[in-house]
């Protein structure tokens, strides 16, 4: 356990900025009055979550593996901050949508029901707690693992 503490503190944080960023997102009026914008600004936060695991693999590589490390030890580690990230989205979609943006559900069903783009019951069905716990963990795995991969190349320690 104590050698992927690195990987553990990492995963939290990551889960942290995610929540900082949701936090953003609805002070700025994306979760309500800018709703129209949301899909296009939310795809912005790809830079800080590629930034989280840059820094956590440059962490990983100096700390535990004395600034040499491999692909594949890199991968792994990236994999094991995704694994944690995956656990925390069920806890990380119900604090979002309980406390940070609780109107978020029922804005984003007006907005894609008034623009044509749902049925009201596709609407219900989509933006929904039930729906976006799955969709997050899912979403969280496959963005970690690519996520860890590239990064983990980019990181290895050559020759």
């Amino acid at each position: 356990m104590q050698k992927y503490l690195t990987e553990i503190r990492w995963g939290f944080i990551f889960t942290a900025v995610m929540l900082i960023w949701m936090w953003v997102e609805q002070l700025t009026g994306l979760h309500g009055r800018h709703i129209a914008q949301h899909a296009t600004y939310t795809n912005l936060f790809a830079i800080p979550a590629i930034l989280v695991y840059v820094l956590a693999l440059r962490q990983k590589k100096q700390r535990d593996y004395s600034g040499i490390m491999s692909w594949k030890q890199g991968t792994i580690a990236g994999l094991l901050i995704t694994l944690v990230v995956v656990l925390l989205s069920p806890a990380a979609q119900w604090l979002i949508h309980k406390v940070i943006t609780p109107n978020y559900f029922l804005n984003a069903q007006v907005y894609v029901v008034t623009q044509d783009m749902m049925t009201t019951q596709q609407a219900l069905e989509y933006f929904s707690l039930t729906n976006y716990i799955p969709q997050s963990a899912i979403g969280a795995a496959i963005m970690g693992v690519l996520t860890s991969v590239i990064v983990a190349f980019f990181l290895r320690s050559k020759g």
